[in-house]
């Protein structure tokens, strides 16, 4: 009865020990995966909301905001571990020149005193251009009633600067 209880309990360990094994190394993986996937996805939706009708107008790169998050959010959403569950949020995101802060919180199994622990990843994207001058510079030193940098204000369906 002795050696049977003794097996039993080795047993028993060694499942405990792979269980800890398996969390530790999800948690430790998980991070690399989630940085990854935040990025590709992030650059992959900035070249999506790149607004081509504002480049052939004025030689200058700009994003558009919604088309970011839009995109962002269903090439993420089509691309993670349905096993976590995630929390997107977007701190800064500039249409001119084009940049964009994301923070992507994922929840694991792993939980210290009831509290989950998550896994943070943060990212700061630029969408680079091989400018040799400022085209909104240089549009606005020689006319100054040039509305070319000044915010897209959308009123009625209408666009006015």
């Amino acid at each position: 009865m002795n050696k049977g209880m003794l097996t039993v309990g080795i047993i028993l360990l060694s499942l405990m020990a792979l269980l800890l094994i398996n969390v530790i190394s999800n948690y430790s993986t998980g991070g690399e995966l989630d940085y990854y996937l935040v990025k590709e996805t992030t650059e992959a939706a900035m070249e999506d909301a790149v607004d081509l009708e504002y480049y052939r107008l004025n030689s200058l790169i700009r994003i558009d905001k919604e088309k970011f998050i839009e995109s962002f959010l269903r090439r993420f959403a089509d691309s993670v571990d349905s096993t976590r569950s995630y929390t997107v949020s977007f701190y800064d995101i500039n249409e001119v020149p084009p940049k964009v802060s994301v923070k992507v919180d994922s929840h694991t199994v792993l939980s210290f005193s009831g509290e989950a622990a998550n896994i943070s990843t943060s990212l700061d994207a630029i969408l680079e251009a091989d400018y040799t001058e400022d085209p909104l510079t240089e549009k606005a030193l020689k006319d100054p009633t040039d509305t070319t940098g000044n915010p897209i204000i959308k009123e009625d369906g209408k666009e006015r600067r």
